[in-house]
This record gives structure tokens, sequence and C-alpha cells, in this order.
């Protein structure tokens, strides 16, 4: 290992390291982000302990503008991101969630560009 990559690790800059696996070949052909919104913050606690638990969701985002959180999902198809979307709609203090489907993906990537510190 390079001398980099080691100060980088012990840093905490590199926090560790992944496969990527082709979501296709493995039956998960529908990605979909699900813009969710949440009446109160008393609910985010569990909101977050369900969106963590949920084998399906990959990201979960607070944001501004349209609702309160962004998710990430894949899933196998239209059925089970129908039945994903019925459970999230019943977890405590969700009052709306608008889906968008991805139909293409043209990049997609957690790389990121470091540059030497001056």
């Amino acid at each position: 290992m390079s001398e980099r990559l080691r100060k980088l690790e012990e840093s905490g800059v590199i926090v560790g390291y992944t496969t990527f696996v082709d979501p296709k070949k493995v039956g998960k052909d529908i990605t979909a982000f699900i813009n969710v919104t949440i009446d109160t913050s008393k609910h985010y606690s569990s909101f977050l302990d369900h969106a963590k638990s949920t084998d399906e969701i990959l990201e979960i985002h607070s944001v501004t503008g349209t609702g309160t959180h962004l998710i990430k999902i894949r899933t196998e198809n239209t059925s089970s991101l129908e039945r994903l979307l019925s459970k999230i709609q019943a977890w405590s203090g969700v009052v709306n969630t608008t889906t968008s489907i991805v139909l293409t993906t043209m990049k997609e990537t957690n790389k990121i560009k470091i540059t030497k510190s001056k």
C-alpha cells in the first residue's frame, strides 16, 4: 500500500473499501428516488430507524425544497416498488411521498477527487 493511501486511511479521509454490484444482474431492475414528507420532527427518529433497517433503501438524505427527505431505492420491479411505497407511507409521521423512477443512469459514482493540500 502506498504511503499516501496509508496517510489518508489514518487521517479518516478513506473510511473503507467496497465492491460494486451490477443491480440488474442480481434482479434489482428498478431504481427510484422518493421524496418523503414527515409532518413533525417528533417522527424524525422513528422515520430514520425504519429507513435504515429497510434493505431496498440505499441512501437517505435530509433535504430542503420539496419534502423533508430524499431516499434512493433499488428493487426488483414495479410490484415490489408499490409494496415498498405502501410500507413507507404507513410509517408514523409520513404524510406524503413523491416517486421518480429512473429510466437511464448516465453516471453513478462514489469517487471524490482528492487534491493535494497546500
